[in-house]
């Protein structure tokens, strides 16, 4: 095979596998149809490697061994469907990443969820004293960080987007959290399109390996009932006990998957609500399939911290409470932090639609919220959803300008909660830039 690769991609997936593949003696050629960040671009100049933003250069395949493709980059896109045409293999940023480490890794996906159980597990690695990395989609590369400090264990969040581009790609232990409706406009609507992606996770996994999977999830139980999955399985459930790996008894989490016991009142869990239970649940699993002591993981699971924009609580300003749920880009998601609320809530939300049906969010928004603040450049959906269902509906085209309504809007006691249901790309740079705009304003108020 040819020693050149074509990066697809500038952004923090793209400039960690131009590392990785520097630091492997590859000739690098990177190229972006947008325009790249400052620190990507420095990075790049730094690597002293041929690259492009604001284009795709037409030789830009020749004598290309391999692609490495960015998540946000469809099987679809022109180019990458020349480079298919051409015989040339398009993979994903991970799969090349877990070519050049022999690591033991924990993969999870899912579409919700998946951020925090993947940091929960890596906070089971390190408090266990193990030498661990956290990578993937939650923020630093799976190839940076292999170039700059591999390590003996991983936990790796995986996007479907992501799985779509593995070969060979193999995680030790696989975790599933859910299938629910997300990315519809990539996916063309069909929710087993985009189950069959996440199942990618599973694809080269042996008898050895572990899947963890969610037994409340409908479109996971439904796909496990028509594939023959590898490696062994261990479910987990708040709803149903016998043959679960983890469930819940007279308020008590039970984690019995490994000859080994774990009992603990949904109390003593550090994140609360239904969803975060589910979190606990496979993490637990996970610590107990990579032989961690059970009371270092009951201790993991009593004090982890959270993750920054998820239910991250922000300030309490004249009795009224500011929670950050930025990362909240689905319905599915919108609906656990809605749910997860105790007190009545003026809800920000909106951005770019992927295709959402806001039906199932409209009978908890009717008990819970008392104002909905639409921020995003085309609300329509939105007002049509819950324009009648929610007491007072507004527009906002800005952060700051969302924030003051809100506040406005509320009362003492209640809480703020931007939580979108919805990209963010329309008015800020992602999610993260979403959650720390809504901060800012939240401390100028």
């Amino acid at each position: 095979m040819s020693r050149r690769i074509v990066i697809l991609g500038g952004g923090e997936s793209g400039t960690g596998a131009a590392l990785l593949a520097c630091r492997k003696g590859f000739d690098v050629l990177l190229s972006d149809s947008g325009e790249l960040k400052p620190q990507y671009r420095e990075q790049l100049r730094n690597l002293d490697v041929d690259w492009e933003e604001g284009r795709h250069r037409d030789d830009l395949l020749n004598g290309a061994g391999e692609v490495i493709i960015s998540p946000g980059i469809p099987f679809s896109s022109p180019v990458v469907v020349k480079a298919r045409k051409l015989g040339i293999p398009v993979i994903s940023e991970i799969e090349f990443a877990s070519r050049f480490t022999s690591a033991f890794k924990v993969g999870v996906t899912g579409s919700n969820g998946k951020t925090t159980t993947a940091s929960l597990i890596y906070h089971l690695m390190k408090k266990a004293g193990l030498n661990a990395g956290l990578a993937g989609n939650v923020g630093t590369s799976f190839s940076r960080i292999v170039a700059s400090c591999d390590h003996e264990y991983y936990s790796i969040e995986l996007s479907s987007f992501q799985l779509e581009g593995i070969a060979g790609f193999r995680p030790d232990i696989a975790v599933l959290m859910n299938i629910t409706p997300d990315h519809m406009d990539r996916y063309e609507n069909d929710l087993r399109r985009y189950a069959g992606a996440k199942f990618m996770i599973t694809a080269n996994m042996r008898k050895e390996d572990a899947f963890i999977w969610c037994n409340d999830d409908e479109v996971t139980a439904n796909e496990m009932r028509g594939r023959d999955i590898a490696p062994r399985t261990y479910s987990f459930s708040q709803t149903v006990i016998s043959d679960q790996a983890a469930y819940i008894e007279k308020d008590t989490v039970i984690i019995s998957s490994k000859n080994d016991r774990i009992e603990m009142t949904l109390e003593e869990l550090s994140l609360k609500g239904r969803h975060n239970v589910y979190n606990s649940m496979a993490a637990g699993i996970a610590g107990q399939l990579l032989r961690i002591r059970k009371e270092v993981i009951r201790d993991s699971l009593s004090d982890f911290q959270g993750i920054e924009h998820r239910l991250e609580p922000v300030l309490r300003v004249h009795g009224i409470d500011f929670i950050n749920d930025s990362k909240a880009t689905n319905v599915n998601s919108t609906w656990y932090a809605l749910e997860s609320m105790t007190r009545d809530i003026v809800w920000i939300a909106g951005g770019i639609d992927k295709g959402n049906d806001y039906t199932e969010l409209r009978e908890l928004a009717g008990e819970k919220v008392r104002a909905l603040v639409c921020l995003g450049k085309d609300n329509s959906k939105l007002l049509k959803a819950f324009s009648g269902i929610v007491p007072v509906v507004v527009e906002a085209s800005s952060m700051e300008e969302a924030v003051r309504s809100a506040y406005y809007l509320a009362r003492n006691g209640d809480i703020v909660l931007l939580s979108p249901a919805c990209a963010s790309f329309d008015l800020f740079d992602n999610y993260e830039d979403r959650g720390l705009q809504f901060k800012k304003c939240v401390r100028n108020l």
